[in-house]
């Protein structure tokens, strides 16, 4: 009995990014401004982080809906309708629903249905895992033109008087299209992760902190019903992280990381037109600069100075604001990282549009 041939997709040899988007919140939160919950002083601040103003969206402002102004933008410069899209990709750790995904609702809002629609949990380095997973989607035939976003409203879930991390984090989307593409225009993905620093960054709390004695069946609800009072609201997980652990981990691991994205694209640090490190801190940006031993003519994006720290977010936020301010760069390589939570890592060169 012979075997019927399968058809496959027809693969696209080449991908590349065909247009970026960003919203950036309207609410600036200076450093004086966080002065009032932490003691601490602009001066600190801006020499410890670089960081001068953040943006945090108002309450009435959704991950979902930055997600959607970003993405409008980027579909416009790309040129392409949502209905073109193969799938939605959005990363976030602050959707504030465990399910069903931003993604899914972005979809709908954009009109991309029925295009598959999903979230990645990968913190910082969400927006890199978003580009991997879109590059092999276009070149493997299973979709033409991806959507990634990066969104988080880190505001909620963040203690302003909590010293770690919270004077650090700001709100914002960014997205781009990725399509096919004639010249390559997405080298190869570097990225991983090292769990047994899992607990550098996270959460003081689970969900299910909240739920208290009923999650237990104890009296004023059984198992699973819910019906039981929320614990107390001071139990509402909030972002912390062993910033020294992060700051030589990100130093001097993800140099190194950088350094095998450079490798695996085929080129030195001399053919980079810029340098996109996720905005995690300005110190960690300039020690990567200098282990890199990138040459003065790579422009480097600091967008953290006006935005924070933006998790999946900082990325393609940098990158907007990069070529908004220097349109030159169309057309040149871009190294871009990201790190964070889990410990997680990706890198990639790219073209940029």
């Amino acid at each position: 009995m012979s075997v019927p041939t399968l058809k496959q997709a027809p693969l696209h040899e080449n991908t590349r990014v065909m247009g970026v988007g960003a919203y950036r919140p309207d609410v600036i939160v200076t450093n004086e401004d966080v002065c009032q919950w932490i003691d601490s002083s602009d001066e600190w601040i801006r020499q410890r982080t670089g960081i001068i103003t953040r943006h945090r969206a108002s309450a009435d402002i959704s991950v979902i809906d930055m997600a959607e102004g970003a993405s409008r933008e980027a579909l416009q410069k790309a040129g392409i309708e949502a209905s073109q899209l193969g799938a939605v990709i959005v990363s976030t750790v602050t959707h504030p629903y465990a399910t069903p995904s931003a993604a899914a609702s972005l979809a709908d809002r954009l009109g991309a249905t029925p295009a598959p629609a999903f979230d990645i949990s990968a913190a910082c380095a969400g927006y890199c895992y978003g580009i991997a997973q879109a590059d092999a989607l276009v070149r493997s035939g299973a979709a033409d033109y991806v959507l990634v976003v990066g969104a988080e409203k880190l505001s909620d879930v963040i203690d302003n008087t909590e010293r770690t991390i919270s004077f650090l984090l700001g709100d914002g989307a960014g997205a781009v299209v990725i399509g096919p593409s004639e010249t390559p225009g997405i080298g190869p993905s570097v990225w991983g992760s090292d769990g047994s620093k899992w607990d550098a960054i996270g959460m003081t709390g689970s969900m299910l902190d909240l739920r208290g004695p009923a999650s237990a069946g104890a009296e004023g609800g059984a198992p699973g019903t819910g019906e039981a009072a929320v614990a107390d609201p001071a139990l509402w997980p909030t972002l912390r992280q062993d910033g020294q652990t992060v700051f030589r981990w990100a130093v001097w691991e993800m140099a190194k990381v950088a350094q095998q994205a450079l490798d695996a694209a085929g080129i030195t640090a001399d053919d980079l037109a810029a340098f996109i490190p996720h905005q995690a801190n300005m110190r960690i940006i300039d020690e990567m600069a200098k282990k890199l031993k990138l040459p003065g003519t790579v422009i480097i994006a600091r967008d953290i100075a006006d935005a924070g720290n933006t998790s999946a977010a900082s990325i393609p936020l940098a990158t907007h604001r990069l070529l908004q301010e220097n349109p030159q760069l169309s057309g040149g390589l871009a190294l871009q990282i990201g790190f964070g939570a889990g410990l997680v890592f990706g890198a990639q060169v790219i073209v940029l549009p």
